[in-house]
């Protein structure tokens, strides 16, 4: 079992992922996900809805058909945390909250999600290009991030929580 703050062994560095342009909660934080437990070099390339994503070069994400997406009931970001065994409870439990944001009118949604999704409705609309909008999430990212493992966040148990199926 991986830490958190720990690498999945035996990844080459300077990952490259491809993902929908115009990022917005599951993907900023996914992204974020990657960068900061996965791979810092990786990179990201965006690319436009009506573009067939297969054709570029690099490991696809909240595309359709990308084995990193939302699957069983879970966001992209949910599934990275299973895919790379990021078995962290804070991460879980910011997992939750991404899910919420990502999908609010799911079930057993957390209160914080319908902020979280206010803040990156913000970002996305603010920012002027996709890298701008993962250097801004990554921060509310990382506040994301400290918030799950701080004791306010601690009343909810993410292995108590089912995905919705």
């Amino acid at each position: 079992m991986l830490q958190a703050r720990g690498r999945a062994p035996s990844i080459d560095s300077g990952m490259h992922f491809v993902t929908r342009e115009r990022v917005h909660v599951d993907r900023i934080a996914t992204a974020w996900a990657i960068r900061r437990f996965i791979d810092p070099d990786a990179t990201f390339e965006f690319v436009k809805r009506t573009r067939d994503a297969s054709a570029v070069e690099g490991i696809p994400f909240d595309i359709r058909g990308a084995e990193l997406g939302h699957r069983n009931g879970g966001c992209t970001f949910e599934n990275l945390l299973e895919k790379y065994e990021l078995r962290d409870p804070t991460l879980l439990r910011m997992g939750m909250i991404v899910r919420g944001a990502d999908l609010p009118r799911e079930d057993g949604v957390p209160p914080e999600s319908a902020g979280v999704a206010a803040v990156f409705d913000g970002i996305r609309d603010m920012a002027t290009t996709d890298d701008e909008r993962l250097r801004l999430g990554a921060t509310v990212c990382e506040s994301l991030y400290a918030y799950c493992g701080s004791g306010a966040a601690r009343d909810v148990d993410p292995t108590d929580q089912p995905r919705p199926t």
